[in-house]
């Protein structure tokens, strides 16, 4: 059965307009204020809030209907944005004293502290909009098989770094890319000359000093002489990431793909018996 992803976010959408927060409590003030039932309020309100919209109902009975039910209109109709906003503004810096949000906004943040609907919301939208994205970079990936295995640290790297390409976490990927690299060296080397590297560069070897040591050291440790070639450039890709800014897709595709290139000529697979990633997106 086709997953229909379009239908899914249609669904979300409307799970999300039904269940809004405040939704309720506005049409409800609305509502016990027209049939002349806004002292039952009392009993749920704090006292300095009822007597506040006390005071607002009987400077004008119409107008605090109407106010109230145009809040609860704009909290199921501006729910999802919202809640993006909502999420958006815990990943960036937020500006003291720049909070201009509207009234139903700081209603709906209040009522939704404890439920989390809002961040709930973002999040599972965020999800639906990356799945054909993720989808479609999967297809141009295939399985990394090699004849011998690295190290349980290794494939987590390997999972980290595939998975944030999957996710357009571009730049992440690219500097996951350096750290299996170099875990999976760390693993390669002989003992011996896993000592002499640590006591070298004092315990905390980069992966371009890996590299250099490998580079010169290609007989002794049996490694694909290939492997250099390919394992530098993911280490100037890396770098970039981290020292020069924000990576594009292709950039961080490129990157993915020599590592897992670079894997598996230094853990013991012939390029020749697997086929090779396509290196253009269709």
């Amino acid at each position: 059965m086709a997953i229909q992803i379009e239908r899914l976010n249609t669904l979300l959408l409307q799970m999300a307009a039904d269940s809004a927060p405040g939704r309720e409590f506005a049409t409800s003030i609305a509502e016990l204020a027209r049939s002349g039932r806004f002292a039952n309020l009392r009993a749920v309100l704090p006292t300095v809030v009822y007597e506040e919209l006390w005071d607002r109902y009987q400077l004008n009975p119409a107008a605090f209907i109407e106010q109230w039910e145009q809040l609860a209109r704009e909290m199921q109709q501006g729910f999802i944005q919202h809640a993006r906003q909502r999420l958006t503004s815990l990943t960036r810096l937020q500006q003291a004293g720049n909070n201009q949000a509207p009234a139903w906004k700081s209603i709906q943040l209040a009522l939704d502290s404890s439920h989390n609907d809002l961040l709930r919301a973002a999040v599972a939208t965020e999800f639906l909009d990356l799945v054909e994205p993720a989808v479609a970079r999967a297809t141009h990936l295939r399985e990394c098989v090699v004849s011998t295995p690295s190290s349980e640290e290794a494939d987590r790297y390997l999972d980290e770094a595939t998975r944030c390409y999957f996710f357009a976490l571009f730049t992440a990927s690219a500097v996951m890319c350096r750290s299996v690299l170099e875990e999976a060296i760390k693993q390669r080397l002989p003992e011996s000359m896993h000592r002499q590297i640590r006591t070298r560069y004092r315990n905390a070897p980069t992966l371009g000093n890996l590299l250099h040591e490998v580079n010169n050291n290609l007989n002794a440790t049996g490694i694909d002489p290939r492997f250099p070639r390919l394992a530098n450039a993911v280490n100037d890709i890396g770098k970039k990431a981290v020292h020069q800014g924000l990576l594009s897709e292709d950039e961080a595709r490129t990157c993915l793909q020599n590592a897992r290139e670079a894997l598996q000529m230094l853990l013991g697979r012939e390029l020749s018996s697997v086929p090779r990633l396509q290196r253009t997106m269709q």
